[in-house]
């Protein structure tokens, strides 16, 4: 066990996703005092867009964004002292340490280059019984291969596919010292990575209480985490930065694509009803009581395999008649098209306009048809010719939103595990002739129980007391996302503000008188009953008491994940707000 008595280590966030704020790097960098600065670019559907682009150049794999950044910034990091921590390496992590030794050499630098690697199997992919076709397959490491490159003096290191927290448990367990068995501040360091892992949904990003925020155009600050040696650690931001870092900003991104009580890594399984959240002062928020327990004994593999390809039309209805319009387009469509040729075909559903709308656009409605084949032709020009070429032979006011489009390959995502002893933790220094080292695993595993949680039961009002039809949003706020095919929907009562002990007192007796009326009400049937395309799956419901809320998983809801579901809103972004928005029987003095 770690006895240390380090100074916190002050680590930063300046990536959430391929595609972030490209100047965010430096603004970390020049916005304040930093140790670490993480960025995080990989997810389930970068790795299938990563693993497209090495069928057409094998040398790539990486996320370029990262070396336009480190071409602007890596200069600026040395001088300051700050390291780089970033999983961009993707599906070729020595390829993009090479790439930056040359950006490095160009800019007349010498870092200290690092990279991890081991977590690509696909060339286990059939002893392990993975799927034979799968264009990436990658086992989710941990932190101590970025530990180990840190503690040789690394000034920038990147990896493949860790995990998203393992960002800055690494450098938090290089920094103080932690060894595996230093299970309560691994886990303190897991809760802090998930905070930051997303960026700016830290500090008021893709947060539904965003009308709180402060006023003002400023693009939102970028997270960073003070983590201490015991695990506890304080989220904050640079100063002066756009949003807020709050209680409720910070259960938001706590809520997001979690999958239950216990959040299992390839280091520690974190136990999420430990988490205690306290606002400590402007844009200062303390967690700290995280607990940790032994992880699994076999590590996550996230398998992506091409599945053909997709193509869409969306129609146009106006007016009168919209279900007769709709059921006529869909008979021509179905009749001109070859279905044995089609893996899949979906029509969205439409809400029918309100009647004598001032505007054209008021009286109309969208309706999409969604295809799918295994390879391009049957849902290319076989597909849109038929489409177009029924434009003046069908309903009244045909048009489509868009020119017929070319055919999009898609992918299936699916979750493997492999035992630990399959994969090689691997780091790599580039220091003259590169050298490896093979990370060790921990020596003591625990398999999570897979029991559901025990939930209060619900029951209704008192018949004395006066419910009303409100919002479930009125004051619950909400944050939802996908997990593969799984769509993971966090809910939980809002932090009420006060402006003395009084009414600080009254405002904690009232959260708490509504976190658990939300208990009670949120059951597997009641989130049946407010997101009824889930009458049919399995739903579970995990209290998280300290959050003052619940996390809810629905398995199977976005098909066999994003890039193959031709679902609305296929990463389930949009789903916490719908579901807010939805009216249930509140008690009068709950509002």
């Amino acid at each position: 066990m770690a006895e240390t008595t380090t100074s916190p280590l002050v680590v930063g966030n300046c990536s959430g996703f391929y595609g972030d704020r490209l100047s965010a790097m430096r603004e970390m960098l020049e916005g304040g005092p930093l140790d670490v600065l993480t960025g995080d670019y990989l997810a389930e559907l970068t790795m299938l867009i990563l693993g497209k682009d090495t069928l057409k150049d094998p040398s790539g794999g990486y996320a370029k964004t990262f070396v336009r950044q480190a071409e602007d910034c890596l200069g600026l990091a040395l001088e300051r002292g700050v390291r780089i921590v970033a999983n961009a390496g993707g599906l070729n992590p020595a390829g993009l340490a090479e790439r930056l030794r040359e950006v490095a050499t160009g800019l007349g630098l010498d870092p200290r280059i690092a990279y991890v690697a081991g977590d690509d199997v696909r060339g286990l992919a059939a002893e392990l019984g993975l799927s034979r076709a799968a264009l990436t397959a990658n086992a989710y490491l941990g932190g101590f291969g970025i530990a180990r490159a840190l503690q040789d003096g690394a000034d920038v290191v990147v990896t493949g596919r860790v995990t998203d927290a393992s960002l800055v448990v690494g450098p938090a367990a290089a920094h103080h010292g932690w060894a595996y068995d230093d299970l309560d501040q691994l886990a303190g360091a897991v809760v802090a990575g998930h905070v930051l892992e997303c960026g700016t949904q830290a500090t008021g990003g893709n947060f539904s209480g965003f009308r709180g925020l402060p006023d003002g155009l400023q693009p939102l600050g970028f997270p960073i985490a003070e983590i201490a040696a015991d695990g506890s650690s304080v989220i904050t931001k640079h100063p002066g930065t756009g949003g807020a870092v709050t209680v409720d900003t910070v259960t938001a991104q706590l809520m997001y694509e979690i999958q239950g009580q216990h959040y299992l890594g390839p280091d520690v399984t974190t136990d999420l009803t430990s988490i205690r959240l306290t606002q400590q002062g402007e844009d200062r928020v303390a967690v700290t009581g995280v607990r940790g327990t032994p992880p699994p004994s076999r590590l996550k593999v996230c398998v992506n395999e091409l599945g053909g390809y997709r193509n869409s039309v969306e129609f146009v209805l106006t007016g009168l008649e919209i279900d007769a319009k709709a059921a006529w387009i869909k008979a021509q469509v179905e009749a001109a098209v070859d279905r044995d040729a089609l893996t899949a075909l979906d029509w969205s559903t439409y809400r029918v306009p309100e009647p004598d709308s001032p505007t054209e656009e008021g009286a109309s409605c969208l309706l999409r048809l969604s295809v799918q084949a295994l390879t391009a032709d049957p849902v290319g020009k076989d597909l849109t010719a038929p489409v177009i070429e029924l434009a003046l032979g069908t309903y009244p006011g045909f048009h489509v939103t868009a020119p017929p489009a070319r055919p999009t390959p898609f992918g299936y995502y699916t979750a493997a595990y492999v035992d630990r002893a399959a994969v090689s933790h691997t780091v790599v220094r580039l220091r003259g002739d590169a050298d490896a080292e093979v990370v060790p695993d921990p020596t003591t595993f625990a398999e999570p129980a897979d029991v559901m949680p025990q939930r209060p039961a619900p029951q209704p009002a008192p018949a004395e007391v006066v419910t009303r039809r409100a919002p479930l949003g009125s004051f619950v706020h909400a944050r939802s996302g996908d997990k593969g095919g799984d769509a993971n929907l966090g809910l939980w009562v809002a932090q009420g503000v006060s402006t003395s002990s009084t009414s600080s007192t009254y405002a904690d007796d009232l959260r708490e008188r509504r976190a658990a009326w939300l208990a009670k009400l949120i059951t597997p049937e009641k989130v049946r009953e407010l997101v009824p395309e889930a009458a049919a799956l399995d739903v579970e419901v995990h209290p998280l008491p300290n959050l003052g809320g619940v996390n809810v998983l629905i398995r199977g809801l976005l098909g066999r994940g994003v890039a193959a579901s031709t679902r609305f809103d296929p990463q389930a972004k949009g789903l916490g707000e719908w579901v807010r928005s939805r009216l249930v029987n509140i008690q009068e003095d709950l509002l």
